[in-house]
């Protein structure tokens, strides 16, 4: 049979990046700079945020989105508060939440769209209940216009993980900017690649300063001179080491803001091909007798292809093994249910009724990689290797 040769992601550089890392090079400043400044500020415009801060990976802008609203003047979120989350995510998802004492309430996804259910969100409020912490999963956008909704009538928070659905959009609403942060990631294999670098967004200004204080280790260096969190003096020297707030360092260097300026320019063009090739790929499996694959809300940005096998036609063991000979990438769906990994044991958690769509996730399904370029010949031969 004929290989696939079907990675889980390729490079979308060229040389524009490499004249990026170039340019770098040339001004001999190399940590957080002019280069990491113009690309917040070309993604904030970009996604129509009023700010974004970039940070060194995807994980590390969820444990700042997290992390800040602790510091907020009002509402703060608070040690014991509840988070609602779904339980097929990544554990970057889980592990901010814990690690900032809060507690964790796992809910079911909705088998179709393999995002949170709305349904069991409502069965999970309580009056500890403070945020829900909602990832669109796979590019593709959660129910945000319903849970926005939820938030606003229980006066919670809405605090978006779109570190795989970069471009995403809902109502011709852009994914990340429904809530009241939004998190993205330019890992290698997503949207964009910085290699490693992350970003959030948000409209709020205090969380704004609140966020570029904790990035630097809390102090006061980077805030604007008319700071609404912090009065700064004129003393300059002793502003360079004032500390506010226990923070991290989480900055990115200035490769990666100088890349990630290039890389944003192509953006539209890369989401573009993903979205041809999604169009095929579901003109192909939409009608599979043994294989249910991810229903679109809104418009995707397509991470990658998720596939179910039903396993009273087929064997995902069998499948994923053929597929692997034939060199075709495969991967969990996320992490499958994460109340199936041990890492769970260690956070402060409860779960809301049964999860059998997760589970049915976790032993039935996988993904495979979707591209920035053509890829429409190699779902042909997935397609006909799965027949």
């Amino acid at each position: 049979m004929t290989k696939i040769s079907l990675p889980l992601a390729s490079s979308s550089w060229n040389a524009d990046e490499i004249e990026a890392i170039q340019r770098v090079i040339k001004s001999d400043h190399y940590t957080m700079g002019k280069e990491v400044s113009d690309f917040e500020q070309q993604f904030a415009n970009y996604f129509g945020s009023k700010y974004a801060v970039m940070v060194n990976s995807g994980s590390s802008a969820n444990l700042l989105a997290i992390a800040a609203l602790q510091f907020k003047s009002e509402s703060p979120l608070c040690p014991g508060d509840e988070v609602i989350v779904p339980s097929l995510s990544w554990p970057t998802t889980f592990c901010p939440v814990d690690q900032n004492k809060m507690k964790l309430v796992f809910v079911d996804i909705d088998i179709d769209t393999l995002n949170i259910s709305v349904d069991e969100i409502l069965k999970a409020i309580t009056s500890k209940t403070k945020a829900i912490f909602v990832p669109n999963i796979l590019g593709n956008a959660a129910e945000l216009d319903k849970i926005t909704k939820i938030c606003e009538e229980n006066n919670l928070y809405l605090i978006e993980d779109n570190c795989e659905s970069m471009g995403a959009q809902l109502d011709s609403r852009y994914c990340g900017t429904f809530g009241i942060m939004g998190t993205f990631s330019c890992f290698f294999s997503h949207h964009i690649s910085t290699m490693e670098g992350g970003v959030i967004v948000t409209d709020d200004a205090e969380l704004y300063e609140i966020l570029i204080a904790l990035r630097s280790h809390g102090w006061t260096r980077h805030l604007p001179k008319n700071s609404i969190l912090h009065q700064k003096s004129d003393d300059k020297f002793y502003e360079l080491f004032n500390f506010i707030l226990p923070g991290y360092n989480l900055r990115p260097l200035e490769f990666s803001g100088a890349i990630g300026q290039e890389q944003l320019k192509k953006l539209p063009g890369l989401i573009e091909w993903r979205q041809k090739n999604a169009a095929y790929f579901v003109e192909l499996f939409a009608n599979h007798s043994a294989l249910k694959i991810q229903k679109e809300i809104g418009q995707s940005s397509w991470f990658g292809f998720s596939l179910l096998v039903d396993p009273q036609q087929m064997r995902r063991s069998e499948v994923l093994t053929l597929l692997s000979d034939l060199d075709c990438e495969v991967r969990p769906i996320i992490s499958g249910n994460f109340l199936r990994h041990k890492a769970v044991n260690y956070l402060d958690h409860r779960v809301q009724g049964e999860h059998p769509n997760a589970n049915y996730v976790h032993d039935n399904g996988f993904f495979i990689g979707n591209h920035h370029h053509d890829i429409r010949k190699n779902l042909d031969e997935v397609f006909n290797a799965l027949k």
